[in-house]
């Protein structure tokens, strides 16, 4: 398969790039030195976007990203020294360390477990996606642009792992959601808390706290903890954005 290495020069423009933004400053880790390679040449040529540092495992990352003062990290998911989920442990630790860094996590598998546990804590500046994304170079620049602004980036092939796993019916039931809860779902798949989705809607913490409580019984996820609740909603939620038509509370 032929990799377009070229990038649409509007793209990088229309409202995510202006003249005045310094470029992107991008750390890689991976203990191959080939992904590396590949990573380096993906972001050539793009002057939103700049290569400052490179890692083989995941004690060295906290430095290099001071050192450089890095805005994003693109991750292997298993690196030395745990040698398995060493990308998601660094996340979490770079979620109190640098709570302004975006990461990206580039998993070789669509681990949903994994995916679930990216997002935990928020999935504000959070990215998971394949390796084989790299292929697709707008896709890699599309992702950075968007954990350096404060989103969130999930592989398509991971949500669709969730769905078909898990929630075969998720369409009926959200089709059973009341339009405000399902504007509630929407602040809570942007990472909001609940004090900030209150906020946002003009309501009581308390009347918030109900309509997630009505949100998660109606999916019917089945897991007792809250915050992996949160994330799968979330997750539902994003899967099925694209089909339903915006919704006004009332």
């Amino acid at each position: 398969m032929t990799t377009d290495t070229s990038v649409d020069p509007n793209s990088l423009s229309s409202g995510r790039v202006s003249l005045a933004r310094p470029p992107i400053r991008i750390v890689l880790a991976d203990d191959s030195y080939l992904a590396r390679v590949a990573l380096t040449h993906l972001f050539e040529g793009v002057p939103a976007m700049l290569i400052v540092g490179e890692c083989s495992d995941g004690e060295a990352v906290a430095t290099v990203l001071d050192e450089q003062q890095a805005d994003v990290l693109i991750t292997d998911i298993r690196m030395p020294p745990s040698g398995h989920d060493e990308g998601i442990r660094l996340a979490a630790r770079l979620r109190e360390t640098h709570p302004a860094l975006g990461v990206i996590v580039l998993s070789t598998y669509a681990e949903v477990a994994y995916a679930l546990r990216l997002f935990e804590h928020g999935s504000d500046s959070r990215g998971y996606l394949l390796k084989d994304r790299i292929r697709d170079r707008q896709q890699i620049i599309d992702a950075v642009f968007t954990v350096a602004d404060g989103g969130s980036v999930t592989d398509p092939t991971v949500v669709d792992e969730l769905i078909s796993s898990q929630m075969a019916n998720t369409r009926s039931r959200l089709d059973e959601l009341t339009p405000r809860e399902l504007e509630t779902l929407a602040l809570v798949a942007e990472g909001r808390s609940n004090a900030d989705i209150a906020e946002q809607l003009v309501l009581t913490k308390h009347a918030i706290e109900k309509h997630v409580n009505a949100i998660f019984a109606k999916l019917d996820l089945g897991d007792p903890d809250h915050v992996s609740r949160r994330v799968k909603a979330a997750l539902l939620y994003l899967a099925d954005r694209g089909t339903r038509p915006p919704t006004t509370a009332t």
